[in-house]
């Protein structure tokens, strides 16, 4: 369900010079309200919707056409990679995806970026740095932090290296639905080892889970 916002909101769009058409996606009402709050009454944008989750995100930019799209990460039923992957390659008249979460991990703003985000910030950040990353993205800059830009290139660096063979023994048996127990006993080493085994390939491969790294290593080619 897309959540409009009201008709003085909605009419200010049309006046004068065009306004940056924000879309507010977030599963929680509170943050929502929080964000339209601090967008509102500013002179050169307007909040055209708010939505719930990573589906209503996809269909609410194809009704409101928004220019950016403040995209939260961990929803329910489509989460804001995945959302982002589907808005980015829609074609058309694409928006500008800048990300609003509260996540910071290097695995979720690398997948954020490699889904065709353009930007990252944390949900602690003042408003007003907030409304100069949307002006920004919406001008077809980037805002992404030295720091988290310096993060990317590490992962990314770290991705382009091979699995090690004891790392592709480990996937080829997790991949078989194994739990880290099971493919210790299996290669006689410690539940824990394997762990570490585990953490590596995620690093290289640029994920954040088992799943995902079976998944990408298949792609690659790594293991059958």
């Amino acid at each position: 369900m897309t959540y409009r916002m009201n008709p003085k909101s909605a009419a200010q769009a049309g006046e004068g010079t065009p306004l940056i058409r924000v879309l507010v996606v977030d599963d929680h009402p509170l943050v929502r309200a929080g964000i339209v709050a601090a967008l509102s009454n500013l002179p050169d944008m307007v909040v055209v919707g708010q939505v719930g989750d990573g589906s209503q995100a996809i269909a609410a930019v194809a009704e409101l056409a928004p220019d950016v799209v403040l995209m939260d990460l961990r929803m329910p039923i489509l989460n804001g990679v995945e959302a982002t992957v589907r808005i980015v390659k829609n074609g058309g008249q694409v928006p500008r995806v800048l990300v609003l979460t509260t996540i910071d991990t290097d695995a979720a703003i690398v997948h954020a970026v490699k889904a065709g985000a353009a930007g990252y910030l944390l949900k602690d950040i003042p408003a007003e740095e907030l409304i100069d990353a949307v002006r920004a993205v919406a001008a077809g800059r980037y805002v992404l932090e030295s720091a988290m830009a310096a993060r990317v290139a590490r992962v990314t660096q770290h991705a382009a290296e091979r699995l090690t063979a004891r790392e592709v023994e480990v996937l080829t048996l997790v991949a078989t639905g194994k739990t880290s127990a099971a493919v210790g006993r299996e290669m006689f080493i410690s539940e824990n080892t394997v762990k570490t085994h585990l953490a590596r390939a995620y690093t290289k491969l640029g994920v954040s889970d088992r799943a995902g790294a079976v998944t990408e290593a298949r792609r690659r080619g790594w293991i059958t």
